[in-house]
């Protein structure tokens, strides 16, 4: 597997950056997950706009331009063969000093990176997840926009110790106020009487990819859909529930905090949806040329 760094492409094992970066010394970078379906590419454009979004927030000069990025996603994916695949484009400060001003940081580190994953196993999406919530609560938007996809993902990171503490796949973040955000890595829906509901963005939840796509795909369908402030006691009263992100596409929810969702089973209008979202991955996206 070779990997674009900086305009080039190197082997797996060559692929390096400076510990003087200030993407590992401070996680000031920001990056995407994207994913190519049978020699597409899903919703590039979008996910290379929200990139550019991101690193103009932190005034972070992105060395390549759109046009350019795509075409270099695109190449990565060629030479490495990759028809089915995960990309992770990711741009750093880039190298500094041991200090924390930006301006000595001359020029953004650029890497891509594409290979396979597969975040959860298939019995889980046939049967669902169990989730929980945790005590780490999500940072609040005033700290830390929750639209900046940044490499500092250690309020993530100490919410998924949690779970996997507590034998959990997944966890359902929380604000300071209990209201819920989001789970670790995705966006979380739930369905009661036949109505659809997420997160507004503005309590902390990132407006992700694969959220908007449900959403597109719901108001298809005439599925009434809306943000809505949502608490645990929602989530216990859902009739379904579902999680959304690139990486885990559309995953069913049957259990939260050891309280079953609806049945206890997959739910109907999820698996319409999930459907729905495969159908659109196999027929949406920029071409692999």
């Amino acid at each position: 597997m070779k990997v674009y760094i900086d305009g080039k492409w190197v082997p797996e094992k060559d692929a390096r950056v400076s510990v003087f970066d200030h993407g590992l010394l401070y996680g000031d970078g920001v990056f995407e997950g994207i994913r190519s379906y049978n020699s597409h590419v899903f919703k590039l454009n979008e996910h290379i706009d929200r990139l550019y979004e991101s690193a103009n927030s932190i005034m972070l000069k992105i060395p390549l331009s759109k046009p350019a990025m795509r075409r270099a996603v695109i190449q990565t994916l060629k030479i490495n063969h990759l028809e089915n695949a995960y990309i992770r484009l990711v741009v750093t400060r880039g190298k500094g000093d041991l200090g924390l001003d930006p301006r000595k940081c001359r020029r953004a580190t650029t890497i891509i990176i594409t290979d396979r994953i597969k975040l959860y196993p298939k019995a889980l999406y046939e049967n669902g997840l169990s989730l929980i919530t945790v005590p780490t609560q999500r940072n609040i938007p005033e700290a830390l926009n929750p639209q900046i996809k940044s490499l500092n993902y250690l309020n993530n990171i100490l919410a998924k110790i949690e779970a996997n503490l507590a034998g959990a796949v997944e966890a359902i973040m929380l604000t300071a106020q209990g209201y819920v955000a989001e789970c670790t890595g995705e966006n979380i829906f739930i369905i009661k009487k036949g109505e659809l509901y997420t997160p507004p963005c503005w309590l902390g939840a990132l407006r992700g990819i694969t959220r908007e796509a449900i959403i597109l795909i719901a108001r298809r369908l005439r599925i009434p859909c809306a943000e809505q402030v949502l608490t645990r006691h929602d989530l216990f009263n859902a009739h379904e529930m579902f999680l959304t992100g690139t990486a885990a596409e559309v995953v069913p929810v049957v259990q939260v905090d050891g309280r079953s969702i609806g049945t206890g089973r997959p739910g109907p209008v999820t698996g319409l949806l999930r459907r729905e979202f495969r159908r659109m991955t196999q027929t949406e996206g920029v071409p692999i040329k």
